[in-house]
Order: C-alpha cells, then sequence, then structure tokens
C-alpha cells in the first residue's frame, strides 16, 4: 500500500514558539484546536511552504517537502497542497469560475473549463460561475475559496479557520458539504479553529496546542473522554462524543433509537432518518451515576458500565469519573461529596443516567476510517 499520510515535526523558538509532531492519515481531518496566539496558523503556513521554521520535517507520502537536516525545502508552487484561509483570498476582479481557472494552470488548456464547471458543481455554485465575488455571500465566496483549493488535485487540503467569517446558519451547510468533500476525495485534511463546533462536527482527530506546544492528540471520541485534560475541560467543557447509527424513529413519541458501541440510547427524532449515522456529544455535567439501577424514574437512558478512571484537581470541588461501557468512555461531572457517599472507586459498577434532551446530535459526522 503507497503511504499517503502527512507526516509533521516542526521545531522554532520565535517569533511563536513551536515544538509539534503529529502524523494525518488519509480520510482522516485532524482539527489543530488551541487560543490566539498558539501556533495554529504558523503551523499550517509551514506545511504548505509560506513559513520556514528554524527546524522541520514535513512528508506527504513519499514526499519530503521540507527537511532542514537535509537542506531540503520544496518550493510553494510544487507542493499539492490546497489551503483555504478564512478571508476567502479571492480575485475580485475575476468571476467565481475565473477564480478556479486560475489554480487549474498545471492541465492542458482545452480541459481547464470543464474541470473548473465540475468543482464549482462539487461545492454547489455551477448557477453561480459568472458572479464576482462582491455578489456573493460569505458561504458562496468561501466555497469558491474551497474549489479553488481543490483544483491541483491536492495530497493534502489544509483549512485556515474557513467557517470563522460566514454565520451559524451557513456554517451548518459548509461543515457538511467539507465533510462530504473530505470522504469523497480520501486525503489528509488539517483544520485550524478556535471554535469547537467545527471540531465537533468535523474532526476524526483532535490536536490541542497551547503555546506552541501539544497538549494531547489523538482520535476525537479518546480525547473527549480523558478525565484528566483540564485544559480542555476548562476551555469548552468536557463531554464524550461517540458515533451512533439510527436504529428506528417513533414520531409519535419524538425519540429516535440510535446504536452505539456501548448499546442503544434514545434521543429526539428531529431530523433523523432510520440509517442515518450521527455524532453525539454527551455533557459530563449532564450524566448522573447510580450504585444500583433506579425504576419509576423518567429519564430514559441508563447504561450500565465500570469506572475505568477517575481524576480531581486539589482546587476543585468536582471529581471527573470516566465510565467504561462497552468500548465507549463516558464522562460524568460529579462532586467530591458523592464521589464519597457512593463509595466511587476504579473498578467498580454504576450506572450512567442520561436525560434524552441533553445529548447533543450532529448529523452527517466525521467518522474515523
Amino acid at each position: 500500500m503507497v503511504d499517503r499520510a502527512l507526516a509533521v515535526t516542526l521545531r522554532q523558538t520565535g517569533p511563536i514558539p513551536l515544538d509539534v509532531s503529529f502524523t494525518c492519515e488519509p480520510g482522516q481531518v485532524l482539527a489543530i484546536f488551541g487560543p490566539s496566539g498558539s501556533g495554529k496558523t504558523t503551523i499550517l503556513r509551514s506545511i504548505a511552504g509560506l513559513h520556514s521554521p528554524a527546524e522541520a520535517l514535513v512528508r506527504a507520502g513519499t514526499e519530503t517537502w521540507v527537511d532542514t537536516a537535509a537542506e531540503v525545502s520544496v518550493p510553494v508552487h510544487r507542493r499539492a497542497v490546497g489551503l483555504v484561509f478564512q478571508d476567502y483570498a479571492l480575485f475580485p476582479h475575476l468571476t467565481a469560475l475565473g477564480n478556479v481557472l486560475v489554480a487549474l494552470g498545471h492541465l492542458p488548456r482545452g480541459e481547464r473549463h470543464d474541470r473548473a464547471e465540475a468543482l464549482l458543481a462539487l461545492v454547489h455554485l455551477a448557477t453561480h460561475r459568472d458572479r464576482r465575488p462582491a455578489d456573493l455571500s460569505g458561504g458562496e465566496r468561501q466555497r469558491v475559496a474551497l474549489a479553488r483549493a481543490l483544483a491541483r488535485d491536492p495530497a493534502v487540503l489544509l483549512l485556515d479557520e474557513p467557517l470563522a467569517a460566514v454565520d451559524r446558519r451557513v456554517r451548518r451547510h459548509l461543515q457538511d458539504e467539507i465533510d462530504q468533500i473530505r470522504r469523497s476525495l480520501d486525503i489528509p485534511v488539517v483544520l485550524v479553529t478556535h471554535d469547537f463546533d467545527d471540531v465537533v462536527r468535523l474532526a476524526t482527530h483532535l490536536l490541542l496546542l497551547d503555546a506552541g506546544r501539544v497538549v494531547a492528540v489523538g482520535p476525537m471520541d479518546v480525547l473527549t473522554s480523558r478525565p484528566d485534560l483540564t485544559w480542555l475541560r476548562e476551555t469548552v467543557g468536557l463531554g464524550s462524543a461517540i458515533e451512533a447509527v439510527v436504529l428506528r424513529v417513533d414520531a409519535s413519541r419524538g425519540l429516535a433509537e440510535l446504536a452505539f458501541a456501548g448499546g442503544t440510547l434514545l434521543a429526539p427524532s428531529r431530523a433523523l432518518t432510520e440509517g442515518m449515522r450521527v455524532r453525539l456529544r454527551i455533557p459530563a455535567r449532564e450524566i448522573i451515576l447510580a450504585t444500583e439501577r433506579p425504576t419509576g424514574l423518567s429519564l430514559r437512558n441508563v447504561l450500565s458500565g465500570v469506572v475505568s478512571a477517575m481524576h480531581s484537581d486539589a482546587d476543585v470541588d468536582h471529581v471527573i469519573v470516566q465510565v467504561a461501557v462497552g468500548n465507549v468512555r463516558l464522562l460524568a461531572e460529579v462532586t467530591r461529596e458523592a464521589v464519597a457517599q457512593l463509595g466511587i472507586v476504579k473498578g467498580m459498577p454504576l450506572h450512567a443516567l442520561i436525560k434524552s434532551m441533553s445529548l447533543e446530535l450532529i448529523t452527517s459526522p466525521a467518522a474515523d476510517p
């Protein structure tokens, strides 16, 4: 099998310190998430060849783009990179079609027009081909930028805050389109964002970055279920992210039954259809733990599991309890008093109680390849 992974190692002391190393496989979306000034965009610029760190090793499949130790640096125009910026970076005097055509100079002249038309159709802008950027909405401009980034058949797609300039409604549609394109291309995708909603909806893998250093990196479901990631809890709040499939929808009850690796859950049925794959996010504060299976409750979801890990910081009054339910790890945030009263310890069987309305459903999720 041909290696098509993106492998990156970057180190520098300034102007923004960096000490990062990661790999992104074809079909994966690696979200780099962290505060402003942590080095997220510098990482993308280094991969694309727009920035030169003191130490760097960047490989895309079998090609080495940068190796400072061997004094190798492939010019920007020779790197098979698709790059989408937050501010679109479109030529204002060109139409949507023209903006895509400028990126197709590597093709024979007779093939460029059809290819540009096909790319605009891919991002649902075939009817807007003759409009200039000033006549397009923010979401439409970003679609043109995405089509242009795909024009060179990139080996790697880099997305730098691609949804920051659009409103929440448009953001949802663009998230779905990016996810569909990612699935069809089967190439490594690196996403830089400061909005965790983008991470939850698009990422298969997550790299947490703080002050230029990797706090943690790994699959989304693994990192979001780690009880010791205090930094993530303080930034966005802890919550377990799990993949599920809709088994059946009961419109009369307003509920849908979802199957996941730890069993089944009942969730609100809005916008769900049988067979749909979804991602669920369950906030740690919305899970109640019980030593015995309760009866006579309005709660619809009771999952049985075993305490697999616990974490607490000295300056807080709660404990993060990780409960293994089948192959899934759920996080629950409970008070120290509750831990003491229930006698919660690692290895102890427990029941996790979850209100259906507390489940955050995300349709068309990114799924690990």
